[in-house]
């Protein structure tokens, strides 16, 4: 990450030097979103689940914002493709172990979809980020 600022101090938070530092970014926001929204879903199921899909949402946030800030290191890149790891795993578990898992009362489900595909791109950013770093 570089920092913008020119006027001689270090400016709290930081444009992406990379291209795909962007990307990142829009994965990041687009399934922390998308767990927000599904936990309003979710917690008519279970009020854990609800709970879990919020924090899971608000943790893909707060490390959008901590990518943005001045105290990111470059081994937060490993952090943050774990945690996309994790949560992708974490589908399974819950829904089932096959493609299943992407269906809901048996049409395709789009926030499922959507999500695992972001955290599966925002994986792939983060080992490259941290290699070209």
């Amino acid at each position: 990450m570089g920092t913008t600022s020119t006027t001689g101090t270090q400016s709290r938070f930081n444009r992406p030097d990379n291209p795909v530092g962007y990307i990142a970014i829009v994965m990041a926001l687009i399934t922390g979103i998308l767990h927000l929204v599904a936990s309003t879903n979710a917690i008519q199921f279970s009020q854990v689940l609800g709970i879990l899909f919020v924090l899971n949402g608000l943790g893909f946030l707060a490390g959008t914002v901590l990518y943005l800030s001045k105290y990111w290191k470059k081994e937060l890149f490993f952090v943050a493709a774990l945690y996309s790891l994790v949560t992708i795993i974490a589908l399974f578990p819950v829904q089932g172990w096959g493609v299943e898992a992407f269906y809901m009362q048996g049409s395709i489900n789009p926030f499922a979809v959507i999500t695992k595909a972001a955290e599966a791109v925002l994986v792939v950013c983060a080992i490259y980020l941290y290699a070209a770093e």
